[in-house]
């Protein structure tokens, strides 16, 4: 399949958006070391940087040339190379945190949680581009689409947040094995999770139904909803940490009771639809009723078939 030409503005928004968080990481990296160290460690940022660039030059065009049409195959590849590097710059940023806590401020530190809520969900809305999608017509369905990436997003700050208690200042500092199980929990959903998103809409094409889109849903009530309720209320119970964020405790309980709705909604649809074979003969029926029906005022024809109405019925 041949791409259309890229779409020019949603390739410079892709590309800003991913290089303004990449730039501020680099900026805390460099900011977190003194002396010669931090010389080399600016030296290393730069090459890294110069290889992202070349890389992002040419999938962030093949992500704009797919934006009009229904795959987000690009799409899934660059998500998943900026989660790579983006969370390997954070977990580095996160242990010099660990390790000389007067690195960075508390401003310094707030920022870098606004920085990372803000440029991770939106790089996701950017890639799937909902109001690019022209072969999705109908304001009601683009709506219901809208409602489901909302709900994504909301997973991604949700997942964030519980990564932002690690470089945040806080009271007591959890074990390092449950700091580790924490980042990379976080970090492989970050990865997964969005693309299975991204999937679905591929695999759905230009006829899109909203409502069928259900793997994301329950992988998302499992690893997100329910899982991180248990990691909050470990680390409030047992670790006796304070910036368990209470709010996103009580938006998973709500996710859950909405999807649970929902999945039970869906299966009294599916179970309520006829058989595929019982569909298909009514509709012969219906098909053979209508052909056999003679149409109103019609005058009588002769009974003599032409030569033409031969060769039409053969």
């Amino acid at each position: 399949m041949v791409l259309p030409p890229p779409d020019k503005r949603h390739v410079c928004l892709t590309t800003i958006v991913i290089m303004t968080s990449m730039a501020f990481m680099d900026a805390y990296l460099v900011e977190q070391n003194q002396g010669p160290r931090k010389i080399g460690v600016c030296i290393i940022v730069l090459v890294g940087d110069v290889c992202f660039l070349i890389v992002l030059r040419y999938v962030a065009v093949w992500v704009g040339a797919e934006v009009r049409t229904a795959r987000r195959g690009y799409a899934m590849i660059l998500w998943f190379l900026y989660i790579f590097v983006l969370e390997i710059k954070l977990y580095f940023v996160f242990q010099n945190c660990k390790a000389d806590r007067k690195s960075l401020e508390t401003v310094a530190r707030k920022a870098l949680t606004l920085l990372l809520s803000v440029c991770v969900p939106g790089l996701y809305l950017v890639l799937v581009a909902l109001d690019s999608m022209e072969y999705v017509r109908t304001f009601r369905k683009k709506e219901d689409m809208r409602s489901r990436l909302f709900w994504v997003a909301l997973d991604l700050l949700d997942l964030l947040d519980i990564q932002a208690n690690l470089w945040e200042p806080q009271r007591t500092g959890l074990p390092i094995w449950a700091e580790g199980l924490m980042f990379f929990y976080c970090y492989i959903l970050l990865l997964i999770l969005p693309c299975v998103s991204l999937s679905e809409i591929s695999m759905q094409g230009e006829h899109m139904s909203p409502q069928k889109m259900m793997l994301y849903p329950v992988l998302s009530l499992v690893t997100i909803n329910v899982v991180t309720i248990l990691i909050r209320g470990v680390n409030m119970v047992l670790f006796q940490d304070s910036r368990v964020s209470t709010i996103f405790v009580g938006k998973n309980v709500v996710a859950i009771a909405t999807k649970a709705s929902t999945f039970l909604e869906y299966r009294k649809q599916v179970k309520e639809l006829p058989h595929p074979q019982n569909a298909m003969a009514l509709e012969l029926q219906q098909n053979s009723v209508t052909h056999t029906q003679p149409l109103p005022n019609a005058t009588s024809l002769p009974h003599e078939s032409s030569p033409a109405q031969d060769v039409i019925d053969t």
